[in-house]
């Protein structure tokens, strides 16, 4: 009797408490799906921005090969001129300023500032990896919380009950499946930009230790 009646407490304390998080849940689901719309329309904005700028890497090593041996302020000029990011052109620029030391802390405060180029490369990438990942475990999360009270609707004979709580399950689980899709298609698709303006970088440094 005893066990019973703890069970019972139990249960419908577990109950109460998902039902409570199904607010939460459909919340955070229209967050990240909104979060990746916004990313996505800045992904087709930098895209525009790649085309209309394209970077030809051969020809700006041989601008910087160009300089060698002439003039500091001409390397500075080159580096500026370049259709890089703007990071990137304050990490070649401080490498070019730094001929006065030691070949050794040279290369290491070169190797440091790729890395820190790289690091910030993941931050970009962060948010969207983690809506990509989760977001499908939220939308689950929103689609079998509804279905408790459906089926207890469904056993009362409730019919339009059971219809609006599957409507919420089944919006759950294509909002959460939707902003994941778009989350991943976002990343995956900077990742590779990204990547490319990495291994860009690490060859513009290596003709700058080169050249100074």
């Amino acid at each position: 009797m005893v066990t019973a009646s703890i069970n019972d407490m139990f249960d419908s304390t577990m109950h109460a408490v998902t039902q409570c998080l199904l607010t939460p849940v459909l919340i955070v689901l229209s967050l990240f799906f909104i979060y990746a719309l916004i990313n996505m329309g800045i992904l087709l904005a930098e895209y525009y921005k790649r085309r209309k700028h394209e970077f030809d890497i051969k020809q700006f090593i041989n601008q910087i090969l160009a300089v060698k041996g002439r003039n500091h302020d001409e390397l500075i000029k080159v580096i500026e001129e370049g259709k890089i990011p703007k990071r990137h052109k304050e990490v070649l620029k401080t490498l070019a300023g730094s001929s006065n030391v030691s070949k050794d802390f040279r290369e290491s405060l070169a190797i440091k500032m790729v890395e820190d180029e790289g690091l910030w490369a993941s931050k970009k990438l962060e948010r969207t990896d983690i809506i990509a990942k989760i977001s499908p475990a939220i939308g689950l999360m929103g689609t079998l919380i509804p279905l408790g009270p459906g089926l207890t609707a469904l056993g009362s004979g409730d019919i339009q009950s059971l219809a609006q709580h599957l409507l919420i399950a089944f919006d759950a689980a294509v909002l959460g499946m939707a902003a994941a899709a778009v989350a991943f298609i976002t990343s995956k698709i900077r990742r590779r930009w990204y990547e490319e303006d990495i291994s860009n970088l690490e060859t513009m440094v290596d003709t700058i230790l080169e050249i100074s």
